[in-house]
């Protein structure tokens, strides 16, 4: 049950970091649709490991191979199957800290919660199980293209440095031209600048994906307990390291009066707009048929190349320090891990209007 995510449109996922494999099982995924398999690899390339020098040097190609519901290039309707199988782990590397608890990782909570845990990598809570839904997400959005839905995230902020500007004043054609994945060349570099220093002290770094949803039809989510920006809070919270979601304003301008935040509507050559989004395209809880736009925090990542004190299984005081290849930064491989959840999301509540309404 909570290894699934969705109502119609639905991924169940399964695998750990240092098992043989990962993978998943998605149902409600409609028939018919051409699975662009080159599609699909090139979002898993985009999150994998040592793709540049400011992620994990572990090796991993990552190609995915599909076990059911994909006949002749086609999706059958029928529930597809796939996995992906880990291929340059380093367990040895995790054997200093099979007694011992990371701080903030969650060692100690699954401990505590199942009696038992997977020391290799972090097992089931490693980002590594990540890779289902970025195949889930890249097959959602083979299908949101058809309904011309597009879902662009980025690098919006590492440490103290982030974009300041509107999304509408970036070019995002420029975000896959450098390492950071950031719309901004110059900012773009400051961030990589950041990422290396950091992990050349052994130490992590944080900061913020920004997402844009264009294209989205009026009307996608309910008016109390399925909200449209709740779902995608769920989603994005769900993911490994996050601790922030906000959408529309957010945080932002909260000293400001109505009178200087509402979206007024106007009459824009037939069709009913407004002049402004402050609402990031959600009123209600149901989308109102502009741009979705929010923001996804993730921390600094918990794994450091550094000697810090903690505790052993017997609640003895000792010190840690991690080996193995970890990221300084998770920013840049998050982008289409934040891309992948608000697809399904989408996804999902499209199929769900469609079954509420004649």
């Amino acid at each position: 049950m909570f290894n699934s995510f969705g109502n119609i449109f639905r991924l169940t996922s399964f695998g750990e970091s240092h098992g043989p494999g990962v993978g998943g099982v998605i149902d409600g995924f409609p028939a018919g649709i051409t699975i662009d398999m080159d599609f699909i690899q090139q979002e898993l390339n985009r999150r994998r490991p040592g793709q540049s020098q400011l992620t994990t040097s572990r090796q991993e190609a990552d190609k995915v191979e599909f076990l059911s519901g994909v006949f002749e290039g086609q999706s059958t309707g029928c529930p597809i199957g796939f996995v992906v199988w880990n291929k340059n782990q380093h367990s040895n590397d995790y054997e200093n800290i099979r007694n011992l608890y990371r701080p903030s990782h969650a060692d100690f909570t699954y401990t505590q919660k199942f009696g038992i845990r997977d020391h290799r990598g972090g097992g089931r809570s490693s980002a590594r199980e990540t890779i289902s839904r970025v195949v889930a997400g890249a097959l959602a959005k083979l299908v949101l293209k058809q309904l011309g839905i597009r879902i662009t995230a980025y690098t919006s902020q590492v440490g103290d440095i982030k974009l300041v500007k509107d999304y509408k004043e970036y070019n995002l054609d420029l975000i896959e031209t450098n390492d950071v994945r950031c719309p901004d060349p110059a900012k773009a570099e400051e961030m990589a600048i950041l990422i290396k220093k950091v992990k050349a002290d052994g130490d992590t770094i944080g900061g913020v994906v920004s997402c844009v949803i264009q294209g989205c039809p009026v009307g996608l989510g309910q008016p109390a307990f399925g909200k449209l920006h709740a779902a995608l809070g769920n989603a994005m919270l769900s993911i490994n390291a996050v601790k922030g979601f906000a959408y529309g304003q957010g945080f932002d301008n909260m000293s400001l009066r109505g009178s200087q935040q509402n979206d007024v509507f106007y009459n824009n050559e037939g069709r009913i707009d407004t002049r402004t989004n402050h609402s990031g395209g959600i009123q209600g809880g149901i989308s109102n048929g502009q741009d979705i736009y929010f923001r996804v925090a993730f921390k600094p990542v918990a794994t450091l190349l550094m000697e810090q004190q903690t505790v052993d299984k017997d609640g003895l005081d000792t010190t840690i320090k991690a080996k193995g290849r970890h990221d300084p930064c998770v920013l840049p491989r998050a982008v289409p891990i934040v891309e992948a959840m608000a697809a399904m999301t989408f996804l999902d509540y499209y199929l769900i209007d469609r079954t509420t309404r004649l």
